[in-house]
Order: C-alpha cells, then structure tokens, then sequence
C-alpha cells in the first residue's frame, strides 16, 4: 500500500512540476516590452562556459535571474541570483556581481553550478545526466522583475530563453557492452582514430555513471566508463570484487582498434580512485592514474592480484556524527592508512612506472583525501620517484566533477537513506572543478599521447 502511495504522491508531484514550468513560461507573456535575455553558445557541451546577458532594462533596474532544469527523472531543479542593471539597463553576468541569491560576487556560470532540487522535490539530489545521449539537458533561462529569495514565487517574467547543454559531441557513439565478464559504456570520437584510452570509474554508490565518460569522448579520448558494483553480473559488496575484472577491461580497450597501443588512463572518483591507484601499480597496461578524492590504501573488502594480497581498510560505525542540520558525518569512520598496523592495506604504487596526478578538496568531509594524497606524496618521494603532481584546491569538497557540474555540500545516500557530508563551498568547489577539468586532460594526453581537443 505504501507503494502504491508513494508512486501516487511521485506521479502527482511531476504532474505539478510540469504544470509550474508551463506557467512559468505562459507567465513571460506579461513580461516588460523591449527586455531581452541572450545566453551563448545556446547548444554547447556541458564543459562549456556559457556567457549569460540582459537588456532592454531600465537603468539601475533590480531583477532576478533564474535557471530551471527537469531532470531525466522529470524532477524539477532550480537556481536564482538577484542583479541590477547598469545606467544603460543591461546587465552582463560575466562582469556583474550578484548581491544574493543562491551566490554572491561574480559568477558567470553560478545559475548551473548551484541548482539544486525545488522545494516540492526530494531534497539532497544532486543533478546529473544519466542518459548522455538521450538528447540535451535543456536549461530554460529567465529574468523576473524585482528580487526575490529562493522557494519565494518570484515576479512577473520579463524575458527567457533555453540553452542546450549536451554531454556527447557530434560523432561521439556509445557501445554498451555485454560480452565476457565486462560491462560498461565504451565512448569512441568521431574519426577513425586511434585515440588515446581512459578507464573512467566512480565511488562505491554502484551503477553506471557515463557523464565524465562521454565528456572525456567529445575531447579526444576512446573512454570507457567502468561499473563495479550494483549492476548486471557485477557484484553487490565490496567484499566480492575481483581485480580480474580490471585486468580484463584494461585489456579489453588496450586491444580496440581504435585505441592507442602506447598504455591507457585511469581516472577515478572516491573508491574508484584508488582502483585507479591500483591498476596502474600493478597492470602494465595502465600508465597513468588520475585519483580524486581518493585514498593510497585499499578500503572496504580485500584486493587480490595473482600473489598481492591487500586487506581491506576498515570503518568505525561508531564514529559517525549526525549534525543538527540532519546530515551524516562519516569523516572520521575510516580507519587511518598512516597507522603502521594497516600498512599491508597500502597500494605499493612506489612500484608503479606510470605517472599520478592526485586531485584534491581541501574541505573534503567524505574522506581526507587532502591527507592521504599527502601521504601517497610521501610514499613516492621515499622510493626515489618523482612522477607525481598535486592539485590541491582550497574550499572544495568530495566530488570534483567536470565544470559546472552542480555542487552539493551533502547528498542522500540510497543505502543509508539520510544525507551524508561531503564538504565543501559551492564558489570554490565550481572554480576547482573548472580548473581541474583542463588539468586532468592535459596530463592525460601528456602521458598517453595526442594534443588536447
């Protein structure tokens, strides 16, 4: 029965989102004669800056500017940040400070890196785009008359518009992949190639993410995005992993025919950080290792590679704090790499011959990852190598995407089912994750071959 009301109460609320959104737009027909909103490129890729302006408003004019989104799962996010015009009555976001609203200061693309789900929807949801290729995420742009706060209903519409922000480039195919024991989305440019590999791999949550993937595809790499966990024919614990199914993806893109035989990339978030670590320690066809947010130990169930054995690093449940705001802090539960009693947990990646880049939040409350890149440092430097570099961005947090990706400071987790911590300021985790993203290329084309797209 409670099934059968959620659904219910779920169908009713994207009826409403629907609704809304269709007012919203009818409502711009009231809107001030002569105001217009331009924003540009309007179809783009989603790693693309996006340059936003008004005119046609009266001088000194205060407005707010909004951006809507409906997400794959028809649920409804927004942004708004409050502005006043020049003495000429136009307004550049590019140049113009907001006051309030969902950020302060100049933020040419703070309408995308702070939406965040409405108040009608579930709170705590970060926005993705879980099918790359089913069309674009289609951002509606609106500027409303007067200030208003968030979750306020905001004035009269005096002007909109819709981008279209896509997350494969023109030519970018997809292959999902089904035979042998790995699965995944293989991503290949348009052309014949051979392009340059990247293995690409998220946290211990399960599933396919392909976003980074596809990204990756439209600028130049042949890159796979990599399930472990909580998919068809993968395993459901971390216990059951078998780092077999690594070596075999590696193998598998090594071998494509339109991949460079020269050694692939690794890039991985959390979890997959570390599996990053690993592949390039211990499999000669990994070369590079880009981890992010990671740990240089092995966390959670055992790691088994022919003769290595490596314990899993434990948690301490007992550890965790619930905040007054509701929100789960599990920065303390796991157990310290640094500690000589877990020193078998650690990844030799002293071993490695390939390259790392280590990327890094500084207010990170997931992990600390600021730490245990330190550490790694630290490992290397001991063992005579110096085939590292560190990005290390001050006020950023756990999950450091590519640009523009919406930033959450907590999200829920479906396990758990509460919101846990991941840190973070929203200005400062957008600008690290703009940053970030144009290094993380560059060391990989670097190291595997080619020129940046």
């Amino acid at each position: 029965m409670s099934f059968l009301i959620n659904s219910a109460a779920r169908s009713f609320q994207r009826v409403c989102n629907v609704k809304l959104l269709a007012a919203v737009r009818l409502y711009s027909t009231a809107g001030q004669s002569g105001v217009s909103i331009q924003a540009g490129p309007r179809t783009a890729l989603a790693d693309e800056a996006l340059k936003i302006r008004v005119s046609g408003l009266s001088p000194l004019q205060e407005v707010t500017v909004r951006a809507v989104v409906i997400s794959d799962d028809d649920s409804m996010f927004d942004s708004s940040a409050q502005y006043r015009a020049d003495r000429q009555g136009e307004l550049d976001l590019t140049r113009e400070p907001s006051p309030g609203g969902a950020f302060t200061g100049v933020e040419a693309m703070g309408l995308l890196w702070s939406l965040l789900p409405v108040p009608m929807e579930v709170p705590w949801r970060r926005l993705f785009k879980k099918d790359v290729l089913k069309g674009p995420q289609f951002v509606d742009l609106l500027v409303h008359r007067d200030l208003s706060e968030r979750g306020r209903i905001p004035g009269p519409v005096l002007a909109k518009t819709r981008v279209e922000r896509w997350f494969a480039g023109q030519g970018v195919t997809r292959t999902q992949l089904s035979e042998g024991r790995v699965r995944g989305s293989l991503f290949l440019p348009a052309g014949a190639g051979p392009f340059p590999g990247v293995i690409d791999m998220y946290g211990d949550e399960g599933g396919l993410t392909e976003y980074r993937a596809s990204l990756l595809a439209s600028r130049g790499f042949a890159a796979l995005a990599l399930p472990y966990l909580g998919r068809e024919h993968l395993p459901e614990s971390l216990s059951d992993l078998d780092f077999g199914y690594f070596e075999q993806a590696a193998s598998f893109l090594l071998h494509h025919p339109k991949v460079r035989s020269l050694g692939l990339g690794a890039v991985g978030t959390g979890k997959g950080a570390e599996l990053a670590l690993a592949m390039v320690t211990f499999l000669p066809q990994v070369v590079a290792a880009v981890s992010i947010s990671g740990c240089h130990a092995n966390t959670g169930g055992e790691l088994r590679y022919r003769d290595r054995v490596l314990p899993g690093l434990g948690y301490k449940a007992s550890l965790a704090r619930m905040l007054d705001s509701g929100v789960l802090d599990l920065s303390e539960t796991l157990a310290d790499p640094c500690d000589p009693r877990h020193r078998a947990s650690l990844i030799p990646i002293e071993e490695a011959e390939g390259h790392f880049l280590f990327v890094v939040g500084e207010d990170d409350r997931k992990w600390k990852s600021e730490v245990y890149a330190a550490a790694a440092v630290q490992k290397l430097s001991e063992g005579g190598r110096h085939n590292y570099r560190v990005l290390s961005y001050p006020g950023a947090g756990h999950r450091i995407d590519p640009p523009s990706s919406p930033f959450a400071q907590a999200v829920l987790d479906q396990t758990l089912g509460v919101p846990v911590m991941e840190g973070g300021q929203p200005s400062a985790h957008a600008h690290a994750q703009a940053h970030a993203w144009g290094q993380i290329q560059e060391f990989l084309h670097s190291n595997l071959g080619g020129s940046c797209v």
